[in-house]
């Protein structure tokens, strides 16, 4: 496994690189959803790059930049047992050098819910990507399906800049609780620990009512709102029944829905949907 920190380096090997090329962006300190995305590239491509890069444009100035959890020689020994053939690992100052000054801005989509609450985020996260793409020129990029709203914008990127890959959806990897797995965990002390897993109830009672012939969003919303509220731990930000390509909140439910949640476990914000389908 080659571990590469310049955009040069890499593209003077990227010829040799047999394809197709599936590329798994990270910010790193990996847990078992990241693998479960690397496991599925690994199925679908000849060559496998995962990115390990705490990208600072998508964090607000209040958000928790310089305490990210980072673990870059333990994150490289869990690729390496999983047969990466490369990590890319760039500074900040190899992705945006002094003088940078272009942004990839996605319209629409990114004034909601994640878009709306933190701002600039989805612009940080389309520019990373963008530049991760060209840099590594895969076929496939796999991205989990917690960062819902994520994808989509990068779906919607890709589609109107005409970029010539997939973006696949990996379905999100749990604990035994149901919490889904996210970096962000490890800020979470006992009590909010434990609390935190109200999300998964919240969203898997919206799926049986679903599946039990539901079809008011407003009921189904103030399910998930009255759950979350029963932990005094845990602050709501957002529950809401949406469309999964638009994130637009749907009127009714005779195509694919995503339900989707946000709050905040002490100072730690995480977030989690549910597709509802019978």
């Amino acid at each position: 496994m080659e571990v590469i920190s310049g955009i040069g380096e890499l593209k003077a090997l990227r010829s040799c690189w047999m394809r197709p090329i599936g590329l798994v962006p990270t910010m790193g300190y990996l847990h078992d959803g990241h693998v479960a995305l690397v496991r599925r590239a690994r199925e679908e491509s000849k060559t496998v790059v995962v990115t390990i890069f705490v990208n600072p444009t998508q964090f607000g100035p209040s958000e928790d930049f310089g305490c990210y959890p980072r673990a870059f020689e333990r994150d490289v020994s869990i690729l390496q047992a999983e047969a990466v053939d490369v990590v890319f690992a760039p500074s900040s100052a190899v992705m945006y050098p002094e003088g940078f000054s272009t942004w990839v801005e996605v319209e629409g989509i990114t004034s909601r819910f994640e878009g709306a609450i933190r701002p600039g985020h989805f612009r940080g996260v389309a520019t990373v990507c963008s530049k991760l793409f060209n840099i590594v020129d895969p076929e496939r990029a796999y991205f989990g399906q917690k960062d819902a709203q994520q994808v989509a914008v990068i779906r919607k990127m890709v589609q109107d800049l005409n970029m010539n890959l997939d973006i696949e959806a990996v379905p999100t990897v749990r604990e035994a609780d149901g919490l889904a797995m996210s970096s962000r965990n490890a800020y979470l002390n006992g009590p909010e620990r434990a609390a935190a897993a109200v999300l998964f109830r919240a969203l898997s009672a919206v799926q049986e009512m679903y599946r039990a012939g539901c079809r008011d969003m407003t009921k189904m919303s103030n399910c998930m709102r009255r759950i979350v509220g029963e932990e005094k731990l845990v602050e709501l930000d957002y529950a809401a029944i949406v469309d999964p390509a638009s994130f637009e909140v749907v009127n009714s439910l005779e195509h694919p829905a995503l339900a989707i949640v946000a709050a905040r476990v002490g100072s730690t914000r995480l977030i989690d949907n549910m597709p509802l389908h019978v």
